[in-house]
């Protein structure tokens, strides 16, 4: 078996540009499907996924660890970069879909079989911009609290939000209370029974990140995300020193090296790899090793396209320390239409259950993707009060 051609199909979704990637062999009607979905950097993915395909055309797709070493490896720049590691990721997954689909087996067959009966996901509420927090602090948090009825409506028992807002450096108390009031909102509209999660977005500084997380600590979140910039894995572990909620990070590392440093500073309980990010199925795999060798759960990010939810359901089914899912299911109302499901889906809960599909368990309808062409994403700009640029 032979890889003959490696296309991309883009499918604008508002807030981002889904990239599937297409890998074809020159056995009849078998090809693989993956994701390389960046938001603001699909036409830099798609160059780099036609670079790599120099590197491919005429190997064995089945070889996937030779073919990761070769994309890792080859042309002298080792592929630590976000661009570079979400292009591999795309092809990482489709060869996957491939060798799945070409013994007749899920891909969660082909790492050792399940370890648990379903998936457990959990949806995002949004939230958290600098101007809401300041201008109205009382609707903000009554608009949280229906955020969160609504989620638990819709059949979840674990949702998250960004109810800490843009912020500069060094910000006074009212930012905090303000957090607190949006968390106490949601505590209070869904009770204990619900997990609540807050995910920072990297916004805080150290200092301040530790500062949220101490004031929600009352709050028993089942996790707390990215509390500081993640450049500051010392700031992060001081966190997670600091308090007991557990610290969840990792989102925006892309390579096993970069987790590893995570853990040797034991900066976090749970770790977020973006599988169409740090390299794929294959390097996720490893991290995830790599993490329950140190103690570490792992709860992969996950707001893309559906065949990465699909890949990220895969490898829970296999992956013993496997945590949670992230699922976006409001971002356009036309998802379902771009693939056929292979799993099940329990709507009281949430949870997934395994199909028998082979591969990923997804197949793509090309036209209609064709429906939503490729469309530059609205530049995200965040600026504080002052005009100064902070992370959004």
């Amino acid at each position: 078996m032979k890889i003959v051609e490696i296309e991309t199909r883009v499918c604008n979704a508002r807030m981002r540009n889904w990239i599937f990637v297409k890998v074809i062999t020159d056995q009849p009607g078998l090809i693989g499907w993956g994701e390389a979905t960046l938001e603001w950097h699909t036409r830099s993915v798609i160059g780099a996924i036609q670079d790599l395909r120099e590197l491919l055309i005429g190997e064995d797709p089945t070889r996937i660890e030779h073919l990761w070493q070769m994309m890792y490896r080859q042309h002298f720049w080792h592929s630590n970069g976000i661009v570079r590691g979400t292009a591999m990721a795309g092809i990482d997954l489709a060869l996957w879909d491939i060798l799945g689909k070409s013994l007749n087996v899920p891909c969660h067959q082909l790492w050792g079989g399940r370890v648990r009966d379903y998936i457990r996901l959990y949806c995002h509420l949004g939230g958290g911009k600098m101007e809401d927090f300041y201008s109205t602090p009382v609707e903000e948090a009554k608009r949280f609290g229906d955020l969160a009825r609504q989620a638990v409506a819709d059949g979840f028992t674990a949702f998250k939000s960004m109810a800490v807002p843009e912020q500069v450096m060094i910000e006074g108390v009212q930012p905090v209370k303000n957090a607190v009031a949006c968390v106490a909102a949601m505590r209070e509209a869904v009770g204990d029974e619900i997990d609540i999660m807050v995910d920072c977005h990297a916004r805080p500084s150290p200092r301040m990140g530790l500062q949220f997380a101490k004031a929600l600590e009352p709050y028993n979140l089942y996790f707390f995300e990215e509390p500081c910039w993640p450049e500051h894995l010392e700031g992060m572990a001081e966190i997670q020193r600091a308090v007991k909620t557990p610290i969840a990070t990792g989102e925006r590392l892309t390579s096993l090296h970069a987790f590893k440093e995570l853990f040797e500073r034991r900066a976090a309980s749970i770790v977020q790899p973006d599988i169409t990010h740090c390299g794929g199925l294959s390097e996720a795999r490893r991290i995830a090793t790599m993490a329950h060798a140190h103690g570490v759960a792992i709860a992969p990010h996950n707001p893309q396209g559906p065949v990465s939810t699909a890949a990220s359901i895969e490898f829970g089914l296999a992956t013993p320390n496997y945590l949670i899912c992230e699922a976006v299911h409001q971002d356009v109302p036309w998802r379902d239409e771009i693939v056929s499901w292979g799993f099940r889906v329990e709507k009281k809960g949430r949870l997934v259950y395994p199909g028998s599909r082979p591969g990923l368990g997804v197949e793509i309808n090309e036209a209609a993707i064709a429906k939503h062409p490729f469309a530059q994403e609205l530049p995200r700009r965040s600026f504080a009060r002052d005009g100064a640029v902070i992370d959004w």
